[in-house]
């Protein structure tokens, strides 16, 4: 059991922080990520012996589904808690604030399963065969909610072609 418990620990000290920026974005705010990620890791734990040489896999696809869940589960919130009032950004970080505002609005509208399917292909970089997988669905499946989700987000977000491209901005 202690080897168990070691290699568990590991596994969190190693890929703990990388989950956490899935389960954020997934989530939308720290808290509710921490609370994401920590319910994640206990029923991990709980597989452990069987998942043991696959866990991360095991441990994302119970963020997405837990995460899909709780959306389907509460009315949609309107605002987000914070621990503090953020300071108003100087002028030069004020437009990249103000981008990232609206995007994070703009993928909160899209439906659980589109959010799902761009944080997958977009912020963890799988390939669409890698994310039908984990999700339990066919590559057209992915192929499509991908294309979905990107012309409702260039809807909700006028002008994102635009300011996502230029100079020292990498796509």
């Amino acid at each position: 059991m202690a080897d168990v418990d070691g290699e568990f620990t590991t596994f969190v000290q190693e890929r703990g922080a990388a989950l956490l920026r899935v389960a954020y974005v997934l989530a939308g705010n720290q808290h509710a990520a921490e609370d994401l990620l920590q319910n994640a890791l206990a029923k991990a734990y709980a597989r452990w012996p069987r998942i043991r040489g696959d866990a991360e896999p095991y441990v994302k696809r119970i963020l997405y589904h837990d995460q899909v869940s709780s959306w389907r589960r509460r009315a949609r919130r309107t605002e987000v808690p914070v621990a503090e009032v953020p300071e108003r950004a100087a002028d030069d970080d004020r437009r990249e604030t103000d981008l990232r505002l609206l995007l994070l609005e703009a993928l909160r509208a899209l439906p659980p399963r589109q959010r799902a399917v761009l944080t997958l292909r977009y912020l963890e970089d799988l390939s669409v065969e890698q994310t039908a997988t984990l999700l339990g669905c066919r590559a057209g499946t992915v192929a499509s909610q991908s294309a979905k989700a990107l012309a409702r987000l260039r809807g909700l977000v006028p002008g994102l072609d635009e300011l996502t491209t230029g100079p020292g901005v990498t796509r």
